[in-house]
């Protein structure tokens, strides 16, 4: 039997197989209300991640089950992660719950850093990649870094997708990436859409530039050193029509 102390505290067994988890896959959600956009998309990734890494089919009902237990009968509003992880040779369903995190809506900087994820379609329970990235680039000033390739080419942000707007058109990169949640949702607008090869010396051409995952959508302010066009009407229209999203219930 798996034994773990923290700082010189035993903990139980489960907290042994948290602190273990190395190999899954996870999904995380704003929730508001008891109720979560995109609901029936965060099930539609986890199943699709469970096959590719488990090859087995997923158990929904633990997963919904897992997201109620988190929230209690006293938690409306929070931040929830579902992870499935490895455990015995089985995948196991965990939910965390945090408080809500609500976007400041000031424009963003991103620094470009040249990085591709390996599996990028999979939202990986090991993030830490990721999240040294988010550190460094914060230690020059930056809020998110900007994936790409050594010759500029985007693929997505470290925990966002990054899109952007031209002559009216919506456009996404056209790169391997993690198909966020929050993007599915923005490319139901009803705007001519594109999926396009996109440098980061393209960026300061685009009408606007904006971040998009579980937290919401905000425009980017500046990438690098280079300010970047500002289309307050235009992010109005995108923010609203992801605010109009209703969310589903998870009870």
């Amino acid at each position: 039997m798996g034994r773990a102390a923290i700082e010189g505290r035993p903990v139980g067994a489960d907290a042994y197989v948290a602190l273990e988890a190395r190999y899954g896959h996870f999904t995380a959600m704003q929730v508001r209300d008891r109720r979560t956009r995109g609901l029936e998309l965060h099930l539609e990734r986890l199943e699709s991640a469970n096959l590719e890494l488990f090859g087995v089919a997923l158990d929904r009902a633990a997963v919904l089950g897992s997201i109620r237990a988190v929230l209690g009968d006293d938690v409306p509003d929070a931040s929830v992660r579902v992870y499935v992880v490895e455990s015995d040779g089985r995948p196991l369903v965990m939910a965390t719950a945090a408080p809500p995190f609500h976007l400041s809506g000031r424009p963003q900087s991103v620094k470009p850093v040249v990085y591709q994820r390996y599996l990028p379609h999979i939202k990986q329970a090991a993030g830490f990649p990721q999240a040294h990235l988010i550190r460094q680039v914060a230690r020059d000033g930056f809020d998110e870094a900007l994936l790409t390739t050594q010759d500029g080419l985007i693929s997505e942000g470290a925990i966002t997708n990054l899109g952007g707007f031209a002559g009216g058109r919506l456009i996404w990169p056209d790169a391997p990436m993690l198909r966020g949640i929050t993007m599915g949702l923005l490319q139901r607008m009803d705007v001519p859409q594109d999926r396009r090869p996109l440098k980061v010396s393209a960026l300061p051409d685009l009408d606007q530039v904006f971040l998009c995952n579980s937290r919401g959508v905000v425009p980017v302010g500046r990438v690098g050193d280079v300010e970047l066009r500002q289309d307050d009407e235009l992010m109005a229209r995108v923010i609203g029509f992801y605010d109009a999203i209703a969310g589903d219930p998870l009870d």
